[in-house]
């Protein structure tokens, strides 16, 4: 008898190949971006969670721009075709799903950033703090 693990067989080779793959047009991770950030970020980070919590501690170089507040308006300081990432608290919140979705509904190529702020300090990153702004 198979183990929940294989009670259902895993995807045909190419599929998973697919699949796999088209995560990376999705999302990056806090080593890369940290990475990047580090080297001249190619990319606006934009941090999507509330001021407090931004002023509370955030990735260094990201700018707080709440997801219910991503509008057009917001945006046009950025030239067409500039790669935003987002991020929030980490894998129990969909914050940074749901600026990510308003990016695209606006037209805005996007990735999330995987793992929010608690995968960028399970990495060992530090955070910048700053005065909250209503």
């Amino acid at each position: 008898m198979p183990t929940a693990v294989n009670a259902v067989s895993p995807a045909p080779s190419h599929l998973a190949r697919e699949r796999f793959a088209a995560e990376f047009a999705f999302e990056t991770d806090c080593w890369d971006v940290h990475d990047a950030l580090a080297r001249g970020a190619d990319f606006v980070l934009l941090d999507v969670r509330s001021p407090a919590l931004f002023a509370a501690g955030h990735v260094p170089g990201a700018i707080n721009l709440p997801h219910g507040k991503i509008v057009r308006s917001k945006l046009e300081r950025w030239p067409e075709g500039t790669v935003f990432v987002t991020y929030c608290a980490g894998p129990h919140c969909n914050g940074a799903a749901r600026g990510a979705l308003r990016l695209a509904e606006l037209g805005r190529p996007v990735k999330i950033m995987a793992g929010g702020i608690t995968g960028w300090l399970d990495e060992g990153f530090d955070l910048a703090r700053s005065e909250a702004t209503a």
